[in-house]
Formats: C-alpha cells, structure tokens, sequence
C-alpha cells in the first residue's frame, strides 16, 4: 500500500518516507511522487548522495531505468542552501547520508517544505541502515515497498548480500544483492556466519 498525502495545503510542511529493500520500487515511487509535484507547478529539487553514481552522475534512475535530473550532494550539509527556491525536496538513497540528515529534514518540513525520502530500512545484515529509523519516526507518511524473493516468489523485506564484503556501504546491484524474504534471508545469513 502506498501511504501518500493528498489535498493537503501547500502552506504546510511535512516529511514522507519510502523504504523497503533492494529492488523494491523506492526510487520509482519517489520519481513518481516528484513528477505528480512538478505537474501540479511545484518546484521539486531531487537530491541523491555522490557515493551512489551506479546508473548516473547528474541523475536519480531507478532498475528499471526511470530517471529526474537531480543534484549531487557529499553530504546532508548541503541540502538547506540548496533548497531554498524548491517547494518539494526528494532524496533518494538517504541511508547514506549521516544522522545530521534527521536536523535538515525536520527544518525543512518545518519552512513549509514537502520532504520525500527514499532509502533502504535495514542493511544487508537486517540492521536498521543509518538515519533511516529515525526518518521512519518522524515521518508524517512512511510507505514500506516490497520486492519479490528470488528464492521463494514471497514478498520481500530484506537485501540479500551475495558476494563476500563485510562493509555496510557497498552500491551493487544484481551482482551483489538479492531480495529475500525473512525465511530465506536468515538461512543465508546462517550460511555466511558459519563462512567466518
């Protein structure tokens, strides 16, 4: 189900998150959301991390190749000054930007600003990634995706970590990762342990 506001006045402000894991259809729904704004006259800023430079440099761009011109940011620091001009702000991949992220959201929402937020809930161990709980809890609106196991053909909550790397941060697509759902997810994350 897709948790989205609708008919609120624009002289409000408020934050909407979209999480789920890998291959779930995060950043196609906040290209989605950011398109809608833009049809309606509003002016959308749609900010991704510089470390996730997967598909584009100068673009958001989903699996499935939808994309929005967006601006490059090394850190959340950089989000206020740039946002000043925008009525609505995305960013995609927030679980890579720092907890200073939580501030910077709430001061926008808090200027009058509609904050949309993609980013993966958990990290490949199942652990709440980066600012992202905390984003879920401040949250006016959170939408939680699903992909679909590779494995089983269940929904999937988890991102399957399928090469050997033991850092959080590690951008990959297929080659690396795989949804699962919980029951396949913990039988690998049983297989990869006992590796160590």
């Amino acid at each position: 189900m897709v948790n989205e506001p609708s008919y609120l006045p624009q002289e409000y402000g408020w934050i909407e998150v979209i999480c789920g894991g890998m291959f779930s259809g995060k950043t196609e729904e906040l290209i989605r959301r950011a398109r809608r704004a833009q049809i309606a006259g509003q002016q959308v800023l749609v900010i991704k991390p510089s470390v996730d430079n997967r598909y584009s440099s100068s673009e958001v761009v989903s699996h499935n190749e939808t994309t929005i011109p967006s601006l490059v940011v090394g850190s959340a620091d950089e989000i206020i000054e740039k946002s000043q001009n925008f009525r609505v702000i995305c960013i995609d991949e927030a679980q890579f930007f720092d907890n200073k992220l939580l501030h910077i959201v709430n001061e926008l929402a808090n200027n009058n600003k509609r904050v949309i937020i993609a980013g993966l809930d958990m990290d490949y161990e199942g652990k709440p990634f980066g600012p992202m709980p905390y984003l879920l809890a401040i949250a006016e609106f959170v939408t939680k995706l699903h992909a679909i196991c590779t494995k089983s053909g269940m929904l999937a909550s988890y991102s399957q970590r399928v090469i050997d790397s033991d850092s959080q941060v590690l951008v990959g697509e297929y080659d690396a990762y795989e949804p699962r759902a919980r029951h396949c997810f913990t039988r690998g994350i049983d297989k990869r342990t006992k590796k160590l």
